[in-house]
């Protein structure tokens, strides 16, 4: 049994006409008589009785009709699905992302599902005990990071997306509102609140550059494994952090200030990372349209 043969049935049963049926599926009417016999012989039942004059569908063609129907209906939307997913209108992407990633993957996916309603987006935190399986081993089809956590590889594909500052961060509680430029001198011996080395190893590891840079040693440094733990902290004023700017004014613009580093370089460059063998017909168009927002190293973003 294929499609054909249901098509043709179906055709018999709607217009009673051998020959319309023919027309209706650009056959020949030996051609549908041909499938209808077959048919008959699958179900080992007659479909349709025939006079030189009359085609009248038996009790038998009557039930087998809905379920032809359904079958065909069922195929044709098959068809529509996969043709969407290999045109990339439909589809799923997964998206990694590390945990000072947030604000400039955040309006690449606003502009992405307004444009693409139809493909779905997971978002994942990105697993850097391995990167380099998280990146070329299928579970996330594209990884935002700093660049500096790419692992060398000949299947990875990169796309910089921005350039980043990083800023102290102060709470709007500790009477610190002013957004000038600071100096680390100005920073003094505070308790510094960072993410941990665990957490954020890239951003860690040139926090802690800078103060060596700067001969600075704050009271007590405290580290936290996560986000909210952190901006808690420095909203009820327990310290000051050092942060990239988007993720400081994204994650609690309403309870903390930044003041730019004046006396040293900062930015960081970021990343989107692929594997080069990806096969997911939806990647070209995220690629797309994250291209939009990348600017390269010239991008310095949220200056």
């Amino acid at each position: 049994m294929d499609v054909n043969q249901l098509n043709c049935f179906i055709s018999v049963a709607q217009t009673l006409n051998f020959s319309e049926a023919a027309r209706r599926n650009y056959v020949s009417q030996s051609t549908v008589s041909r499938y209808i016999s077959e048919l008959e012989k699958e179900f080992g039942v007659q479909l349709f009785t025939r006079s030189h004059r009359d085609v009248i569908i038996t009790h038998e063609g009557k039930a087998l009709l809905p379920y032809a129907l359904d079958v065909v209906n069922t195929l044709d939307k098959a068809k529509t699905v996969i043709k969407q997913m290999r045109d990339g209108s439909t589809g799923k992407l997964t998206i990694g992302y590390d945990v000072t990633s947030l604000s400039f993957p955040s309006k690449c996916l606003e502009d992405f599902s307004a444009q693409y309603p139809g493909i779905s987006v997971e978002l994942k935190p990105l697993d850097t005990a391995d990167r380099s399986q998280a990146i070329t081993g299928g579970e996330y089809d594209f990884c935002f990071m700093l660049r500096d956590m790419v692992p060398e590889s000949s299947g990875i594909e990169t796309l910089i997306t921005h350039s980043e500052p990083l800023v102290f961060v102060y709470s709007k509680k500790s009477g610190s509102k002013s957004k000038k430029p600071a100096g680390f001198s100005d920073f003094g011996e505070k308790r510094l609140l960072l993410l941990s080395e665990s957490v954020a190893p890239i951003l860690y590891m040139e926090i802690m550059d800078l103060l060596r840079t700067f001969h600075t040693s704050p009271d007590e440094q405290i580290a936290y494994d996560d986000l909210t733990s952190l901006f808690l902290a420095i909203s009820a004023g327990m310290g000051v952090s050092i942060l990239p700017k988007s993720l400081a004014e994204f994650a609690s613009p309403e309870h903390t200030v930044c003041r730019p580093i004046e006396d040293a370089d900062t930015a960081m460059a970021y990343v989107m990372a692929w594997s080069k063998s990806i096969s997911n017909p939806v990647a070209p168009r995220f690629i797309k349209t994250v291209k939009v927002y990348s600017r390269g190293d010239d991008n310095i973003y949220g200056i």
